[in-house]
């Protein structure tokens, strides 16, 4: 019966060996997308897809712009992130304004389909005497994969468009300042598949080489600096290797057990004397 009086010990040390793995990899923070460091605050907005401006996840940019112009930026996203994206629109002055305004953010991936917003506020309404306006949009997680029917987002570029959709005439024209926002963050391993875009849907990946010779003055495309700092999908470790790895443990040990009993429970009915 040694088997039997090691099982509590076996079953004990893997468990306290699933934990610590557990432990360790919240302790561990995920890899950003890019480096830490300001490398600068973009102070312009593209007026299209073509000319949009390129942001890094976390990375605030401002644009002064005239009301009824489209701002448009781009940054990257990668499969398993949650991108949010924040926008404030700093209104001019009460006086010289005739009445509400209407904004709305919208965001389109790298084929430009039009990307939900899971929740958030995505247009707001101004007062006529507000100072400002902030929208947010959160949107779905980023798969690694879909359906060549499916809208859902996958990695690559994603566009951050903002305009006025609805004003009185007489405020076409003023001046606004924008400040927007884009940040990812990782969901963890529930949201993994079995499936990988055979390349992100970047400008020069998801458009072809016309699209990208004439977004570009050099023959790159303008957002080709616009990834990973490890590259597309690199976040190849998730917490499912966690589960997978704690499962087989387990596993191997309830095997072990069971083969102790059945051996223990065997040697017991062949000793016992016959009547």
């Amino acid at each position: 019966m040694r088997f039997t009086r090691l099982l509590p010990h076996a079953l004990l040390t893997g468990l306290a060996l699933f934990a610590a793995m557990g432990t360790a990899t919240a302790d561990t923070p995920s890899p950003s997308a890019f480096p830490e460091g300001d490398a600068g605050t973009p102070t312009d907005a593209g007026t299209d897809f073509r000319t949009a401006t390129a942001l890094e996840p976390g990375q605030r940019a401002t644009a002064n712009a005239s009301t009824g112009d489209y701002l448009y930026w781009v940054f990257p996203a990668d499969a398993g992130q949650n991108a949010t994206v924040r926008t404030t629109v700093n209104l001019p002055s009460a006086g010289s304004r005739h009445g509400a305004s209407t904004w709305q953010i919208d965001v389109y991936d790298g084929l430009r389909r039009r990307q939900a917003c899971r929740y958030g506020n995505q247009s707001r309404v101004a007062a006529p005497d507000a100072a400002s306006v902030t929208m947010t949009c959160h949107l779905r997680t980023v798969r690694s994969w879909a359906e060549p029917w499916a809208n859902d987002p996958l990695p690559g570029s994603y566009y951050i468009r903002l305009t006025v959709l609805d004003l009185p005439q007489q405020d076409l024209g003023l001046p606004v300042k924008a400040e927007v926002e884009a940040t990812t963050e990782d969901s963890g391993g529930s949201h993994d598949v079995d499936g990988r875009l055979a390349a992100p849907l970047t400008p020069g990946a998801a458009m072809g080489d016309a699209a990208q010779d004439a977004d570009s003055t050099d023959g790159q495309p303008a957002t080709a600096a616009l990834e990973p700092t490890d590259g597309w999908a690199s976040g190849w470790w998730s917490d499912r290797w966690i589960w997978t790895v704690a499962g087989g443990a387990l596993g191997a040990l309830a095997g072990v057990a069971g083969y102790a009993l059945a051996r223990g429970h065997n040697r017991t009915t062949r000793r016992m004397p016959s009547t």
